[in-house]
Protein backbone atom coordinates (compact mmCIF):
# COMPACT_ATOMS: atom_id res chain seq x y z
CA UNK A 1 0.00 0.00 0.00
CA UNK A 2 1.46 3.28 -1.11
CA UNK A 3 1.71 5.58 1.57
CA UNK A 4 2.80 9.61 1.57
CA UNK A 5 2.84 11.18 4.97
CA UNK A 6 2.32 15.14 5.43
CA UNK A 7 4.10 16.00 8.84
CA UNK A 8 2.90 19.60 10.51
CA UNK A 9 6.36 20.69 11.92
CA UNK A 10 5.03 23.01 13.87
CA UNK A 11 2.64 20.94 15.24
CA UNK A 12 4.84 18.43 16.01
CA UNK A 13 7.49 20.72 17.83
CA UNK A 14 4.61 22.30 20.20
CA UNK A 15 3.06 18.67 20.66
CA UNK A 16 5.85 16.50 21.25
CA UNK A 17 9.34 18.09 21.05
CA UNK A 18 9.56 21.23 22.56
CA UNK A 19 11.48 21.49 25.93
CA UNK A 20 12.42 17.60 25.62
CA UNK A 21 15.74 15.93 24.21
CA UNK A 22 14.20 13.97 21.35
CA UNK A 23 14.74 17.09 18.86
CA UNK A 24 16.80 15.35 16.34
CA UNK A 25 14.04 13.06 15.50
CA UNK A 26 14.41 10.43 12.54
CA UNK A 27 10.81 11.20 11.63
CA UNK A 28 11.11 7.99 8.72
CA UNK A 29 11.82 5.60 11.79
CA UNK A 30 9.21 7.06 13.88
CA UNK A 31 5.82 7.22 11.55
CA UNK A 32 6.72 4.10 9.54
CA UNK A 33 8.72 1.49 11.32
CA UNK A 34 6.21 2.60 15.20
CA UNK A 35 3.28 4.17 14.33
CA UNK A 36 2.33 3.03 9.93
CA UNK A 37 3.57 -0.61 10.00
CA UNK A 38 2.11 -1.52 13.18
CA UNK A 39 -1.92 -0.04 12.18
CA UNK A 40 -1.13 -1.13 8.55
CA UNK A 41 1.28 -3.59 7.84
CA UNK A 42 0.88 -3.76 4.01
CA UNK A 43 2.23 -0.11 3.80
CA UNK A 44 5.49 1.31 1.89
CA UNK A 45 6.42 4.67 2.87
CA UNK A 46 6.47 6.53 -1.21
CA UNK A 47 7.56 10.22 0.34
CA UNK A 48 7.60 11.96 3.53
CA UNK A 49 6.62 15.44 3.32
CA UNK A 50 7.14 17.72 6.16
CA UNK A 51 6.04 21.26 6.14
CA UNK A 52 7.68 24.02 7.81
CA UNK A 53 9.46 27.29 8.05
CA UNK A 54 12.41 28.71 8.43
CA UNK A 55 12.60 30.15 12.06
CA UNK A 56 13.36 33.93 12.62
CA UNK A 57 16.86 34.33 14.78
CA UNK A 58 15.92 37.88 15.79
CA UNK A 59 12.88 36.20 17.84
CA UNK A 60 14.55 32.95 18.80
CA UNK A 61 15.42 32.12 22.38
CA UNK A 62 18.73 31.16 21.21
CA UNK A 63 19.21 33.89 18.80
CA UNK A 64 21.70 32.98 15.23
CA UNK A 65 21.74 29.38 17.13
CA UNK A 66 18.51 28.58 16.13
CA UNK A 67 18.34 28.27 12.63
CA UNK A 68 22.03 26.86 12.60
CA UNK A 69 20.43 24.44 14.50
CA UNK A 70 17.26 23.99 12.09
CA UNK A 71 19.17 24.25 9.27
CA UNK A 72 21.47 21.13 10.61
CA UNK A 73 18.89 19.33 11.33
CA UNK A 74 17.17 19.55 7.63
CA UNK A 75 20.40 18.90 5.98
CA UNK A 76 20.44 15.47 7.80
CA UNK A 77 17.22 14.47 7.08
CA UNK A 78 18.19 14.96 3.40
CA UNK A 79 21.53 13.42 3.59
CA UNK A 80 20.15 10.54 5.09
CA UNK A 81 16.56 9.94 3.07
CA UNK A 82 17.35 11.83 -0.06
CA UNK A 83 14.47 10.22 -1.70
CA UNK A 84 12.03 9.44 1.05
CA UNK A 85 11.92 13.03 2.64
CA UNK A 86 10.88 16.34 1.28
CA UNK A 87 11.07 19.09 3.42
CA UNK A 88 8.39 21.80 2.18
CA UNK A 89 8.61 25.29 3.13
CA UNK A 90 6.45 28.42 4.07
CA UNK A 91 7.58 30.97 6.28
CA UNK A 92 7.14 33.00 9.67
CA UNK A 93 5.91 36.48 9.24
CA UNK A 94 6.60 38.96 11.68
CA UNK A 95 4.35 42.31 12.02
CA UNK A 96 3.66 44.77 14.47
CA UNK A 97 0.41 44.66 16.55
CA UNK A 98 -1.39 46.59 18.94
CA UNK A 99 -3.82 43.59 20.67
CA UNK A 100 -6.20 43.61 23.65
CA UNK A 101 -3.87 42.95 26.92
CA UNK A 102 -5.10 39.44 28.64
CA UNK A 103 -7.62 39.75 31.42
CA UNK A 104 -11.13 38.27 32.13
CA UNK A 105 -13.24 40.33 30.89
CA UNK A 106 -11.45 41.74 27.91
CA UNK A 107 -11.04 45.19 27.88
CA UNK A 108 -11.22 46.59 24.19
CA UNK A 109 -9.30 50.09 25.24
CA UNK A 110 -6.06 48.47 27.04
CA UNK A 111 -4.22 47.33 24.54
CA UNK A 112 -0.08 46.39 24.46
CA UNK A 113 1.80 46.99 21.31
CA UNK A 114 3.38 43.15 20.41
CA UNK A 115 5.58 41.24 17.99
CA UNK A 116 3.10 38.86 16.56
CA UNK A 117 4.90 35.95 15.30
CA UNK A 118 2.60 33.56 12.25
CA UNK A 119 3.70 30.67 10.78
CA UNK A 120 2.68 30.58 6.58
CA UNK A 121 1.28 28.37 3.93
CA UNK A 122 1.85 25.34 5.84
CA UNK A 123 -2.18 24.78 5.62
CA UNK A 124 -2.42 25.88 2.32
CA UNK A 125 0.98 23.44 1.27
CA UNK A 126 -0.26 20.47 3.05
CA UNK A 127 -3.83 20.64 1.68
CA UNK A 128 -2.86 20.86 -1.82
CA UNK A 129 0.00 18.65 -1.79
CA UNK A 130 -2.40 15.74 -0.35
CA UNK A 131 -5.32 16.67 -2.74
CA UNK A 132 -3.33 16.44 -6.01
CA UNK A 133 -1.12 13.23 -4.86
CA UNK A 134 -4.06 11.77 -4.02
CA UNK A 135 -5.99 12.72 -7.82
CA UNK A 136 -2.95 11.99 -9.43
CA UNK A 137 -3.19 8.56 -8.03
CA UNK A 138 0.51 8.75 -6.50
CA UNK A 139 -0.29 6.77 -3.16
CA UNK A 140 -3.42 4.47 -2.00
CA UNK A 141 -2.91 5.89 1.30
CA UNK A 142 -2.51 9.04 3.15
CA UNK A 143 -1.20 9.76 6.58
CA UNK A 144 -1.92 13.50 8.09
CA UNK A 145 0.32 14.11 11.28
CA UNK A 146 -1.49 17.35 12.89
CA UNK A 147 -4.47 18.51 15.04
CA UNK A 148 -4.99 21.96 12.81
CA UNK A 149 -8.85 21.80 12.05
CA UNK A 150 -7.89 24.44 9.13
CA UNK A 151 -6.90 20.82 7.14
CA UNK A 152 -10.51 18.99 7.43
CA UNK A 153 -11.79 20.61 4.12
CA UNK A 154 -9.23 19.13 2.25
CA UNK A 155 -10.13 15.72 3.73
CA UNK A 156 -13.52 15.94 3.29
CA UNK A 157 -12.69 16.63 -0.92
CA UNK A 158 -10.76 13.84 -0.88
CA UNK A 159 -13.24 11.38 0.57
CA UNK A 160 -15.87 13.13 -1.14
CA UNK A 161 -13.80 12.72 -4.78
CA UNK A 162 -12.11 9.50 -3.63
CA UNK A 163 -14.64 7.83 -1.70
CA UNK A 164 -13.03 4.40 -0.54
CA UNK A 165 -10.42 4.07 -2.68
CA UNK A 166 -7.96 5.78 -0.86
CA UNK A 167 -6.86 5.36 2.85
CA UNK A 168 -7.07 8.22 5.06
CA UNK A 169 -5.14 7.79 8.37
CA UNK A 170 -4.76 10.36 11.03
CA UNK A 171 -2.02 10.77 13.70
CA UNK A 172 -2.36 13.30 16.11
CA UNK A 173 1.38 14.85 17.42
CA UNK A 174 0.85 14.93 21.12
CA UNK A 175 2.15 13.01 23.43
CA UNK A 176 0.04 10.32 25.99
CA UNK A 177 -0.52 13.07 29.30
CA UNK A 178 0.40 11.51 32.75
CA UNK A 179 -2.68 10.25 34.38
CA UNK A 180 -4.40 12.98 36.08
CA UNK A 181 -2.72 15.90 33.83
CA UNK A 182 -5.18 17.54 30.78
CA UNK A 183 -4.05 18.76 27.38
CA UNK A 184 -6.12 19.40 24.41
CA UNK A 185 -8.02 16.67 22.47
CA UNK A 186 -7.69 15.43 19.40
CA UNK A 187 -9.18 16.84 16.52
CA UNK A 188 -12.33 15.09 15.91
CA UNK A 189 -13.25 17.06 12.64
CA UNK A 190 -10.35 15.48 11.08
CA UNK A 191 -10.87 12.26 12.30
CA UNK A 192 -14.31 12.07 10.95
CA UNK A 193 -12.72 11.39 7.74
CA UNK A 194 -9.90 8.90 9.21
CA UNK A 195 -9.82 5.40 8.43
CA UNK A 196 -8.08 5.43 11.37
CA UNK A 197 -6.67 7.73 14.15
CA UNK A 198 -3.90 7.58 16.62
CA UNK A 199 -4.18 9.99 19.51
CA UNK A 200 -0.58 10.22 20.56
CA UNK A 201 2.78 9.58 20.31
CA UNK A 202 4.82 8.03 23.16
CA UNK A 203 8.05 9.33 24.39
CA UNK A 204 9.41 5.73 24.16
CA UNK A 205 8.79 5.81 20.52
CA UNK A 206 10.93 9.67 20.76
CA UNK A 207 13.59 8.07 22.12
CA UNK A 208 14.16 5.33 19.82
CA UNK A 209 13.82 7.29 16.84
CA UNK A 210 16.70 9.59 17.42
CA UNK A 211 18.91 10.06 14.41
CA UNK A 212 22.55 8.88 14.51
CA UNK A 213 25.10 11.54 15.52
CA UNK A 214 27.62 12.15 13.91
CA UNK A 215 25.73 12.41 10.64
CA UNK A 216 28.56 11.71 8.16
CA UNK A 217 29.03 13.89 5.08
CA UNK A 218 31.19 13.73 1.95
CA UNK A 219 32.64 17.01 3.72
CA UNK A 220 32.21 18.02 8.08
CA UNK A 221 29.97 15.56 9.86
CA UNK A 222 26.27 16.97 10.74
CA UNK A 223 26.60 17.17 14.51
CA UNK A 224 23.35 16.89 16.79
CA UNK A 225 23.18 20.58 18.37
CA UNK A 226 24.50 20.72 21.28
CA UNK A 227 21.45 22.68 23.07
CA UNK A 228 19.35 20.16 21.89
Amino acid sequence: MRTVVYIDGYNLYYGCLKHTKHKWLDIHKLFFEHIIKTQSPRATISKIKYFTADIKAKVASRGQAAPIAQNDYHRALKILYPEQIEIIKGYYSLDYANLPRYQHPPVKSDRAEVWRLEEKQTDVNIALHAYRDVMRGDCDQIVLVSNDTDLEPALEMIRLDKGDSINIEIVIPMTKPDPGKTRRPPNQQLSKHANWTRDHILDNELEKSQLSNPIPTKKKPILRPKYW
